[in-house]
């Protein structure tokens, strides 16, 4: 009988290695290398000879073209976010924190494309399927065609896929399925990788599409390999406080469309309910009367989204003032604190400066920076920008760079009735405003300061 061989595997990134080390070299996490065992399973070996033999390179010309069939999962914002629809024989990846919605929102897709005629199967490693149907009666979800199936073997499961030839399968969730050949324990490294890829390999041979539900650590990644992520077509990351009734879901990878996207649901005791008006929810709350808020055009994906851009500024009692953040960069912030002190005449160096982006989304890209600028500015003067609208990237010399999609930004403020537009001179060429808006354009930092009249007094003669 042939020794069985070992190996030392990390946890975190599925880094391999041929002895125990205390830091992993890929990345970077101590104490996170397991002993595995590594022999290779007979079917495993044939598999690969089979696949193996039948591999043959084919000329580019020669390979017919094929459209992408999409089917809607019901669910307006989730097809949003996939880039129309679900896309036959796709795997895709959906992680969140626990109770953030996922297995609620995957039963509501599930019964909706059962009364849709699909034939869908919904597996559970956690739930009984007692526990599955009585959520489903909660939600409303009753539907004809849905069966579902309590199980953890993957190979069962991939039994029951090949029995029912399923066109929808939801698996929830993978740290929770193993394969009974391997010695490692259910949700390690290996055994989610190699269900993984099992699961994978039987949706790309049939056609049918699936989501696997992944949990997240606490640093807010999903848990696994990262090797998971590029196995699948899709990755979405449900994001939003369990305390909150809005949660975010957002695609990070899409092979089938575009990275990016962003869907709104609001939880609800019916289950997920979508959020159409974005913009409207996230503004609902504002006031026009206070000091350090301003309204921000962001683009998530192919979605123009007004956000409230909210600034606090307060005296220091210490001797290094604080600087905190909520969804903005807080490298950025001390960035942009540095040029309106240099170029803006702001003394900001004895004062606490806080910001915050209303709803809990993150602000990444650089035409968030002036409506930023403009926040702290307003707060500290203590003088409200009522209904302005500000973009604009900001540079260390005080000057002020153009944003990409002004026009659709612009769109979506006119639309929600911000006729008070600021932007930068480098958008005025080629730009096609719509009716009723006044836009300004600055070519500095304290140009814009003047016109939204937020420029110290001193420097004002």
């Amino acid at each position: 009988m042939a020794k069985s061989k070992t190996k030392f595997v990390c946890s975190e990134c599925g880094y391999e290695a041929a002895k125990w080390m205390g830091k992993c070299p890929e990345c970077g996490c101590w104490n996170s290398m397991e002993e595995q065992m590594a022999e290779e399973s007979a079917p495993e070996k044939k598999l690969k000879r089979e696949a193996g033999g039948k591999a043959a390179p084919l000329l580019l010309r020669d390979i017919p073209e094929e459209g992408q069939e999409r089917f809607s999962t019901g669910i307006g914002e989730l097809d949003r976010v996939l880039g129309g629809g679900v896309v036959e024989g796709s795997v895709t990846l959906a992680g969140g924190e626990p109770g953030v919605g996922k297995s609620t929102l995957l039963t509501q897709a599930a019964a909706n494309m059962a009364r849709a005629g699909k034939r869908t199967l919904y597996v559970s490693g956690e739930e009984s399927v007692r526990q599955i149907k009585m959520r489903a009666s909660r939600l409303g979800a009753d539907a004809d065609g849905l069966y579902l199936l309590s199980e953890n073997d993957v190979t069962a499961v991939e039994s029951a896929l090949n029995k029912l030839q399923p066109d929808f399968a939801v698996i929830d969730s993978i740290q929770t399925m193993y394969r009974p050949d391997m010695s490692s324990a259910p949700g390690s490294v290996s055994q989610v990788r190699e269900s993984a890829s099992l699961i994978s390999r039987y949706v790309k041979s049939s056609g049918c599409a699936a989501f696997l539900v992944g949990h997240v650590t606490k640093e807010g990644s999903i848990a696994g390999p990262r090797v998971l992520e590029h196995m699948v077509d899709a990755v979405l990351y449900f994001e939003g406080d369990r305390a909150r009734q809005y949660r975010l879901l957002r695609a990070v990878k899409n092979r089938y469309g575009s990275v990016n996207e962003l869907g709104m649901f609001e939880m609800t005791v019916h289950g997920m309910r979508e959020v159409v008006n974005a913009s409207e929810v996230l503004l609902s709350e504002r006031s026009e009367a206070h000091s350090g808020s301003v309204v921000f055009p962001a683009i998530e994906g192919a979605r123009p989204l007004l956000v409230d851009v909210q600034a606090l500024v307060a005296t220091s009692p210490l001797g290094n003032p604080r600087r905190m953040t909520s969804g903005v960069d807080q490298n950025r912030l001390a960035l942009l604190l540095a040029v309106m002190e240099k170029r803006g005449g702001f003394p900001l160096y004895t004062q606490d400066v806080y910001v915050n982006v209303a709803g809990g989304l993150s602000l990444d890209e650089p035409a968030a920076d002036l409506a930023v600028c403009a926040a702290i500015a307003s707060s500290a003067r203590n003088r409200a920008l009522g209904r302005w609208a500000v973009m604009g990237e900001v540079g260390l010399a005080g000057e002020l760079r153009p944003v990409p999609q002004a026009e659709r930004r612009v769109a979506e403020c006119v639309n929600l009735g911000y006729r008070e537009i600021l932007l930068p001179r480098g958008n005025k060429r080629g730009l096609t405003l719509p009716e009723g808006c006044e836009v300004s354009f600055a070519d500095s930092l304290p140009e814009a300061m003047r016109m939204l009249k937020l420029y110290p007094s001193q420097q004002e003669a």
